[in-house]
């Protein structure tokens, strides 16, 4: 049976979750994280993409990208291609890296905007036990950059489309929000 065609919207964010074949860690140290970043740098420098929320744990990552110029699949394949080539050239391993195709899942509106950047933003306290007490404790996440203003270090990472999202449109009140708010109001 043939795959499901993907749908590609330039004006919309996706929710993309890539998680690692049998939920086996696929970053093992902050230097496999720190490459990550180099490929997701090196594929913005081919074809255009914005990041307005990320959560990168051990066995999966979440991104909440938006691709206007080329389909996301596009931009995906490329990403997941090159890290997982890395991943097996310095760990010796063979084999599928990751479960199957990345999940995505397209946000429609202010509220799924927020609603799933605030659902990534705390992964790191929903686990069991909690890796971080507060979500600004982990550091491979973009909550910490909203929460104290940090400037992205790199392009494709935007997060003033949260930030706008919320009617005071300032950080503090995003924070807010992911903090007290989305559990109020039951998550995605």
């Amino acid at each position: 049976m043939p795959r499901k065609q993907r749908v590609w919207s330039p004006e919309h964010y996706d929710h993309v979750v890539i998680r690692g074949n049998n939920r086996q860690n696929i970053f093992g140290r902050a230097e496999d994280v720190f490459h990550w970043f180099q490929i997701l740098d090196d594929v913005y420098r081919e074809h255009s993409f914005t990041i307005a929320a990320y959560c990168i744990m051990t066995n999966h990552v979440h991104l909440l990208i938006r691709s206007p110029e080329e389909p996301l699949s596009k931009v995906m394949m490329k990403v997941n291609k090159r890290y997982s080539n890395y991943f097996k050239r310095k760990y010796g391993y063979s084999g599928h890296l990751y479960e199957k195709r990345y999940f995505a899942k397209m946000a429609k509106g202010t509220r799924a905007l927020l609603d799933i950047s605030a659902y990534i933003h705390r992964n790191p306290i929903r686990t069991n036990p909690p890796i971080v007490s507060t979500m600004e404790e982990y550091p491979y996440s973009s909550y910490h950059l909203i929460k104290e203003g940090i400037k992205p270090a790199f392009e494709f990472i935007d997060y003033k489309p949260l930030i706008e999202a919320v009617l005071g449109q300032a950080s503090d009140e995003y924070c807010s929000y992911c903090e007290k708010g989305f559990d109020r109001m039951g998550g995605i």
